[in-house]
């Protein structure tokens, strides 16, 4: 199902908002992570997500241990602004074939 990602972007911000949680927690999908659940639960099964997820955290983890983030301060402004404004096309672009039921290929 291609709303999966929706589906759960919207349950995990409601829970947030109910619970709680830090200021600067993100409490859905980010942009990246959203344009690759559905191909790669399309491809090989739910399994395959769950076990990309502990990973991907395990990746973040070991990243946050070494203060990887520092280097943040060497990447202009307008890079970031630029890859943030490319993922909303990228999630707009995605999301138009379900919005109008159409076929962009």
């Amino acid at each position: 199902d291609p709303m999966v990602g929706l589906y759960a972007t919207f349950i995990i911000a409601t829970v947030t908002a109910i619970v709680g949680g830090r200021p600067a927690m993100i409490s859905g999908a980010t942009g990246a992570v959203a344009l690759l659940v559905t191909p790669l639960v399309k491809e090989h099964g739910v399994e395959y997500l769950f076990a990309a997820t502990i990973l991907m955290g395990l990746i973040q983890l070991l990243l946050g241990i070494l203060k990887v983030g520092r280097l943040m301060k060497f990447i202009p402004r307008p890079v970031m602004i630029g890859f943030v404004n490319a993922l909303g096309i990228m999630i707009f672009m995605s999301q138009i074939e379900h919005i109008f039921n159409i076929s962009i290929a």
